[in-house]
């Protein structure tokens, strides 16, 4: 397992844009695709983006229809780090975050071994 640390979350208007990070502890983030999911109140956490590890034809991405063409999962190895940018936000956006690992390419969140603590994104319209 790997311990993962998110930041960036924020109050930003609806149109406005955030970039979350998650940071990972430890030399094999590399080998783990890694997951963006968020939860709002009242509601089930749900999945919004995850990115694969490398392969000969690079990174393969996934999206929630809800976010696609908005938002872009990408991940820097040499940093251990996995990033969300969002753009165009909504107030439907509005949700604790979370960036989560699994071992293998997955939209399901039981197969993610690996959990941040999650960070606060809200967007006032």
């Amino acid at each position: 397992q790997v311990q993962l640390v998110e930041s960036g979350g924020g109050l930003v208007q609806a149109g406005g844009s955030l970039r979350l990070s998650c940071a990972a502890s430890g030399r094999t983030f590399r080998m783990y695709t890694m997951g963006w999911f968020r939860q709002a109140p009242g509601k089930d956490r749900e999945f919004v983006a995850t990115i694969s590890t490398i392969s000969w034809s690079g990174y393969s991405t996934y999206y929630a229809d809800s976010v696609k063409g908005r938002f872009t999962i990408s991940r820097d190895d040499a940093k251990n780090t996995v990033y969300l940018q969002m753009n165009s936000l909504k107030p439907e956006d509005t949700a604790v975050y979370y960036c989560a690992a699994a071992g293998r390419s997955t939209a399901s969140p039981d197969e993610y071994d690996s959990w941040g603590q999650g960070t606060q994104v809200t967007v006032s319209s």
